[in-house]
C-alpha cells in the first residue's frame, strides 16, 4: 500500500519539464517569449516560401526587362 501512494523518484517527462521550466516565473516567461519568437519566425519563413512558390514568374525579380536601360548604338 505504501508503494502505491509513494511517488517515484525519477518522475516523468512532464514532471521534469515542470522542474526545469515552470517552477520559476522568470524561466517560464523566458521560455514562452522565446517560443513565440521562434514560432513567428518559422511562420514568416513558411509563408514567404509559399508566396514565392505560388508567384514564380510574376515577381519583379523574375522580369528581365525591368530596370534595364535601352542600349544606344
Amino acid at each position: 500500500m505504501e508503494s502505491a501512494t509513494r511517488r517515484s523518484s525519477g518522475g516523468g517527462i512532464l514532471e521534469g519539464f515542470y522542474r526545469v521550466v515552470m517552477r520559476r516565473t522568470f524561466v517560464y516567461v523566458t521560455f514562452v517569449i522565446t517560443g513565440a519568437l521562434l514560432a513567428a519566425r518559422e511562420a514568416d519563413y513558411g509563408v514567404h516560401k509559399l508566396w514565392e512558390k505560388n508567384n514564380v514568374g510574376k515577381r519583379y525579380e523574375d522580369i528581365s526587362v525591368l530596370g534595364q536601360r535601352p542600349v544606344d548604338e
